[in-house]
């Protein structure tokens, strides 16, 4: 079996999606599985124009010329002409559910006509049972033919050694966006002790100038680091040094945070909005999303006192670095493939 896989948001900045078809094409590899990896260093898939042109003209006509047996669209988006059997990922439809904000055009494109283009795959792969259930109900694809993958974890976050730095921060990692809800982190930084630091690394959207006006009110501008995009060794050290870190989201289809955390040993707080709770399980403390002074709460706790928050950390690890690892996620997606393929 041969298997092409759209791996375009590699290229570049890759966030959360970009993370998963890297490990996904690695495991694959591993298993010495025949991958063609289909891709345009060219095009930069974060502007909307490149993107549609990869989706729709480059991604068929590469993956006629590479002869496989199937397609994996990796990322979301499908080619309305599809030429051999296809499995597409959903890693989320937060398109059609959490992203008001963004350019009609954009909101369109993402969600209402991709969705209809799951109805053409083979098989559809979701990264949690939460993100099944939300497919279901947002469009019209037969639940006989989603299959719940949880993705992995980079072995990077398996041998991170933990360092705590002896100035405490919380780390929020994620693309500054309305649902990931850094806001609620501002407002509960204001309530810490002041020597208390909010590091957070991601690309940047218009809501971040929305969450710095929200320091500048409270007068902890200076607390902050925003450290924007940043390489892979950088978000490894922070992952190593933070004393917590915190995924306060509204909306996750999983949490690729949450689960690197757990994964590095680092102690974590969640929401309880969509996947949270079940990526970690009883792993973390799970909290309302909106309840700045449950958060105030916990994390002075965590803070002020570490250890029992470290060595809870210790004890999940080992469990999580099951749970997530690429060697399960990437036998299970083979199976996936399989299937698609005798349809």
């Amino acid at each position: 079996m041969r298997v092409a896989i759209d791996a375009q948001l590699t290229v570049g900045s890759a966030t959360g999606i970009g993370e998963y078809v890297a490990g996904l094409i690695n495991a694959l590899q591993a298993r010495n599985m025949d991958i063609a990896v289909l891709s345009e260093p060219r095009l930069d898939p974060w502007r909307f124009d490149r993107r549609l042109l990869w989706d729709q003209a480059l991604l068929p006509l590469r993956a006629s010329r590479s002869h496989a047996d199937l397609l994996h669209c990796a990322s979301g988006t499908m080619p309305s002409v599809l030429t051999r059997p296809s499995v597409v990922t959903v890693h989320d439809v937060a398109w059609l559910r959490a992203q008001s904000h963004v350019r009609p055009y954009a909101r369109y494109y993402f969600g209402r006509f991709s969705a209809a283009r799951y109805l053409h795959a083979n098989r559809v792969i979701v990264d949690s049972s939460f993100s099944r259930n939300e497919l279901l109900a947002c469009t019209r694809v037969d639940a006989s033919r989603v299959d719940v993958v949880h993705p992995g974890v980079s072995s990077d976050y398996f041998s991170i050694v933990r360092s705590p730095s002896n100035e405490p921060f919380v780390l929020a990692v994620g693309t500054i966006e309305p649902r990931k809800n850094l806001e609620l982190l501002i407002r509960a930084l204001a309530g810490l002790d002041r020597r208390v630091r909010l590091v957070v690394v991601g690309p940047t959207t218009p809501y971040e100038a929305y969450c710095r006006e929200i320091a500048s009110q409270l007068h902890i501008d200076e607390r902050i680091e925003w450290r924007g995009y940043v390489p892979r060794a950088t978000v490894l050290d922070l992952f190593a040094r933070a004393t917590v870190v915190a995924v306060p989201s509204l909306y996750e289809g999983f949490g690729y945070a949450a689960a690197q955390a757990l994964c590095a040993g680092a102690p974590l707080i969640v929401s309880d909005a969509a996947s949270l709770k079940e990526v970690v399980g009883e792993s973390a403390p799970v909290l309302a999303a909106e309840d700045v002074s449950s958060w105030i709460g916990q994390l002075g706790t965590m803070l002020s006192d570490p250890e029992p928050a470290e060595t809870h950390a210790r004890e999940v690890r080992d469990d999580a670095m099951t749970r997530f690892s690429w060697r399960i996620a990437a036998a299970q997606t083979s199976d996936v493939y399989e299937k698609a393929l005798a349809a």
